[in-house]
């Protein structure tokens, strides 16, 4: 079952690779990392933007985020054989250089867990329910971003 959480603090990619990876498969006959072959992370990091950006805040639906992640997820989990999966969003003021997203996949192989890795993060750049809003260098807002037509795109793929 995936660890989905959305939360305002920051994570330990370290930690949350460990507990993943300690899990494992429970018929497993040794403790620790067990049959689990490959483990692939994502880490989304807010950038500057060239200098441009302050910071950006999300926003959720507190909730509805997690169910359409734990949806997209469960989706994940269908396709490809994964041993363990976790995803974490943030919300709040980020600013440049911290963490935004980490989805952590594991699989016996790799192929399975890059391609569930990839397949969860296109669709949680255009169906989880967060929204962006830029805060500028100069003191302006740069307003709330809009999807982004690539992103749409690279989802088609996944049908």
């Amino acid at each position: 079952m995936a660890d989905i959480r959305v939360q305002s603090a920051d994570f330990d990619v370290a930690a949350e690779v460990a507990a993943l990876q300690a899990g494992g498969d429970a018929g497993a006959r040794e403790p620790g990392p067990h049959d689990i072959g490959a483990i692939v992370t994502f880490i989304g990091v807010c950038r500057n933007d060239g200098g441009r950006l302050a910071a950006l805040e999300l926003e959720h639906y507190p909730g509805m985020a997690e169910e359409e992640i734990a949806r997209v997820a469960a989706e994940a989990e269908r396709r490809w054989p994964l041993k363990g999966l976790c995803v974490i969003h943030r919300y709040g003021l980020i600013r440049p250089g911290e963490n935004i997203v980490l989805v952590v996949t594991a699989s016996d192989h790799r192929q399975a867990a890059f391609e569930a890795a990839s397949f969860l993060m296109d669709y949680l750049k255009t169906r989880a329910p967060f929204w962006k809003k830029e805060y500028l260098a100069d003191g302006t807002s740069g307003g709330w971003v809009a999807p982004r037509q690539e992103d749409d795109e690279a989802t088609t793929r996944w049908e």
